[in-house]
């Protein structure tokens, strides 16, 4: 029996898709709990135009994350660091220093999508990928230097 998903189902596919499952497991389960629909005509003509809307609000996400990774790659960002008698750093710098420093400039980005391996805890210039979407990455380079 082929049917409608109406939400993601784990191991079964995503909302919209239509899959073929077992005649039993679409009366038992899927249609009781509102996960999937029967195939119709019109249902198949409404999941196609769904499906060309979502595929072009992705586009169009995904344009608008490559202009920001291009303003963001030209963007050089300066953070400072506490810093004690003998040289040593106190603290870090965390993703959301970053974003906050990037959202003075005018850039918003959501500090989920900087990605620090750990927080920078030294002076000096540092490279930290920023992913405005999953397609898309930006080089951002990060001075540290001494307050």
């Amino acid at each position: 029996m082929q049917v409608i998903l109406r939400e993601d189902v784990k191991g079964l596919g995503k909302r919209g898709q239509v899959v073929r499952v077992a005649d039993g497991y679409a009366r038992n389960f899927l249609f009781p709990r509102g996960l999937a629909e029967d195939t119709t005509a019109g249902k198949m003509k409404q999941v196609e135009a769904e499906r060309r809307r979502t595929l072009e609000k992705q586009d169009r996400l995904e344009q608008e994350a490559r202009e920001l990774a291009a303003r963001i790659s030209e963007t050089r960002v300066q953070l400072q660091l506490r810093v004690g008698d003998n040289g040593k750093p106190f603290g870090s710098i965390t993703a959301q220093h970053v974003a906050d420093a990037l959202a003075a400039l005018g850039l918003e980005v959501d500090r989920r999508r900087i990605e620090l391996k750990s927080p920078i805890r030294a002076l000096g210039e540092h490279v930290v990928e920023v992913r405005p979407h999953a397609r898309v990455t930006a080089r951002l380079v990060v001075e540290v230097r001494p307050e």
